[in-house]
Parts: structure tokens; sequence; C-alpha cells
């Protein structure tokens, strides 16, 4: 196995205890020697030095009141646990730490106005995870994050009134999540999107007579839908479909609703 560290590889041998650098881990060098004694730390299982996360944190929830000392550590492993366990009011300097685990530790035990500045973050996954914490207007700012999956996540948590807004977003997945939750005066407007899962999103919100826009759509799989939905009087002219899986829907409507027409039983 090998780790980088710093753009030298540093091989080991084994799955032992080696710190970040990728030194071998020696207990008796070791400035909390005095806890193990104690049983607060165990080496390979709860250990401060270890270079995994699962065992930095197990050393913290050991021992939470070494968390507010260890918020600089020079390893952001350390750094991102320590903010789980630190006192909160440490907390906002870890805002603007070099890596995203940091300031998305932090960021997650954080009052959401606080979380403000970091609907710019560099990082997009840090975005991510803030864009599912804010609500309401405070999410404006991202509705036109220069990453896709942001922008979707917003538009799945946004209040409605802003979605029409992003009705034009240029992602289908963004456009799609919009289609399923915007007010249904705007469907209409997306009926004519480009794209078709766009569409097959529109035409199961739409109004029985809305859907006769859609009973030519380019797509088989919108008319499949407006087949399902549309009312029997404007089946009539899409028994022709040139898909057999229309036609056959059509035909299956068309003759269940003329047996409950005629009184039949099933």
């Amino acid at each position: 196995m090998y780790l980088n560290v710093w753009g030298a590889t540093t091989m080991i041998t084994d799955m032992g205890a080696y710190d970040w650098m990728g030194n071998a881990i020696r207990c008796e060098n070791c400035s909390y020697r005095r806890l193990q004694v104690e049983g607060q730390c165990q080496l390979q299982h709860a250990c401060l030095q270890d270079r995994y996360a699962r065992r930095i944190d197990r050393f913290f929830a050991w021992n939470p009141t070494l968390a507010n000392g260890s918020i600089a550590h020079p390893y952001f492993e350390v750094r991102a646990v320590a903010a789980k366990y630190a006192d909160i009011f440490r907390l906002p300097r870890l805002l603007t730490d070099p890596d995203d685990t940091v300031r998305w530790s932090a960021a997650q035990r954080l009052p959401t106005r606080l979380l403000f500045p970091l609907r710019h973050d560099p990082s997009r996954e840090v975005r991510i995870r803030v864009a599912m914490r804010l609500e309401g207007a405070d999410l404006m700012p991202m509705m036109k994050d220069p990453d896709y999956y942001v922008r979707q996540t917003v538009a799945g948590r946004v209040p409605i009134y802003l979605l029409p807004f992003m009705i034009y977003d240029t992602e289908v997945e963004v456009r799609r999540v919009v289609a399923q939750r915007v007010g249904v005066e705007w469907l209409m407007p997306m009926a004519g999107d480009t794209d078709a899962a766009v569409r097959i999103e529109v035409a199961s919100r739409l109004t029985p007579k809305q859907l006769l826009w859609l009973k030519r759509d380019a797509d088989w799989r919108v008319r499949y839908e407006v087949a399902n939905r549309i009312n029997l009087e404007g089946l009539a002219d899409m028994h022709n479909d040139s898909d057999p899986l229309v036609r056959e829907r059509v035909l299956q409507r068309l003759h269940d609703g003329a047996g409950v027409e005629s009184g039949e039983c099933k």
C-alpha cells in the first residue's frame, strides 16, 4: 500500500498504526500517553495521531474536551473530526479552512445564517450540503450556481413561487424537478421544453383539457402519458398513433370506456 503525503509517496507495508505523514505511531512518544493508561485511547482503534478518520473520531468521542485544542491541527481529518466535538463558538473560524471537509464539518453545526458565505464556496460538495440546509429565499443566490447538481438540489427546496425563475435552466434534470413542483399556471410554458423527460413530467400534471397540446408530441413516451390521462373524447384521433404501445393504450381505454357507457360489468 502507498500513502501520498504532500506529493511524496510513502510505502505502507501493512494496515497498522501510521500517522498522516506515513510514520509508524509510537505510543511512548505521544503527548497523550497517559490516556492509554486510563483506557481513554487505544492504538489502531481510538487514536488522535492515526491517519484514519474513524479512529480519530473514536478518540474524540472518548475525549471530547480535547477537541477545542485540535481545531488548528495540521492534518485536515483531525480538524474535521474535532469540529464535531468542539465548542460551537470556536467553529466559525473553520468556515474559511483550506480544506472543504473541514468547512462542511463546521457548517453542519452552525446556525444557517452563518452559512451564507458558503453559498459561493469553491467546492461543489460544500455548496450541495449548504443547499440542503438553507431554506426559503436564502436559496435564491444558489439558483444560478455553476454546478447543475447544486441547482437541482435548490430546485427541490426553493419556495414554489421562485421556481418560475428556473424553468429555462440549461440542465434537463433541473428542469425536471422544476416541472414536478412549479405552480400549475407555469406548466404550459414548459410543455414546449426541448427535452422529452421534462415534457413527460409536465404531461403527468396537466389537466386532461391541456393535454390536447401534447397529443402530437414527437416522443412516444409523452404521447403515452397523454393517452393515460386525456379525456376519452380526446383519444379518438390517437388510435392510429405511430407507436404500438400508445395505440394499445388508446384502444384499451376506448374499449374500457365503451364498456362503462354500455353498462357492462367487468
